[in-house]
């Protein structure tokens, strides 16, 4: 025998259901007032990401069969060598430039693309510094920009920038003709001073007060770019940094402690918003080695 509700049971029913659902509407927070003059600027290797980016990215390569084990080696011993002296050699950024270019050359600006998605998904997601991201939402939730500044290739860091919801992302561009990759840079690596120029280039571009500006970094190379801005960060500082940050009162974040990563990733896509840029200098000493 089927029982049916009575009317007061169904209007009972019926307004429940009214009520979850409005329990569940989300009702978005008003966005914080802008602060267009502010800025802050992050570092990626070491400060956003556990490790070197371009480092991760050769292991994707190696695992989709577009890079040897022995590159991946030889790349490794290139970055725990840089770790300890704590500074880059000018011949070894040459040839990781060279190899880069080599690399890149001839293939097309949305196969980069897409590889970088794939590798960020891969390899990256789940080594972001919960503590820096923090930070920089504490930028972006006080409405000024958050930018990305980095050697790292353009085309990966504007992946990072985008999949964490920040502003934007400058990186070492690559030259392209109709969408493929010349083998040649747009001017430099975006390294050192390199760093600062681009900085002081976007803020002219976007009206930002320097003096007003934050810049977060790890490591001592950086500081062209630190000082650069009224309000330089030290994140999980190198030496070298550390004591120039104590020297001159600037704050200090490590997040190294237990070596704790939380994946932050958020699952949009980011090939849409890549630009024409281009993979260069540090992929590793490819074909360096590979032609020895």
């Amino acid at each position: 025998m089927r029982f049916w509700p009575r009317r007061d049971d169904a209007d009972d029913a019926e307004l429940a259901g009214e009520a979850a659902a409005a329990a569940a509407a989300v009702v978005d927070a008003p966005p914080p007032d802008p602060d267009p003059s502010a800025a802050a600027f992050f570092d990626v290797d070491n400060t956003l990401i556990r490790g070197a980016s371009i480092y991760h990215f050769a292991r994707g390569l190696a695992s989709r069969k577009l890079f040897t084990v022995r590159d991946l080696a030889l790349f490794a011993l290139g970055q725990a060598a840089f770790r300890m002296r704590g500074a880059e050699n000018a011949e070894h950024i040459s040839t990781a430039r060279e190899a880069a270019l080599a690399f890149v050359a001839g293939r097309s600006v949305s196969e980069l693309v897409s590889l970088c998605e794939e590798i960020y998904d891969d390899k990256l997601a789940d080594r972001i510094w919960h503590g820096t991201r923090a930070l920089a939402l504490k930028h972006l939730d006080a409405g000024q920009q958050v930018w990305l500044v980095t050697a790292t290739p353009v085309e990966l860091a504007r992946i990072i920038s985008h999949r964490l919801g920040l502003t934007g992302a400058l990186g070492t561009v690559a030259e392209t003709e109709n969408g493929v990759y010349t083998g040649r840079l747009v001017g430099h690596l975006l390294h050192g001073p390199a760093k600062a120029g681009a900085v002081r280039a976007l803020a002219k571009r976007e009206g930002l007060d320097l003096a007003r500006c934050s810049a977060y970094s790890d490591s001592f190379n950086d500081l062209p770019m630190l000082t650069t801005v009224g309000h330089p960060h030290a994140v999980n500082p190198d030496a070298d940094l550390r004591e120039h940050a104590r020297e001159h009162g600037w704050p200090v974040h490590d997040f190294r402690t237990g070596r704790k990563v939380t994946m932050v990733a958020l699952p949009t896509a980011a090939g849409a918003g890549a630009l024409a840029g281009g993979v260069a200098a540090g992929v590793a000493l490819r074909r360096h080695y590979r032609d020895r």
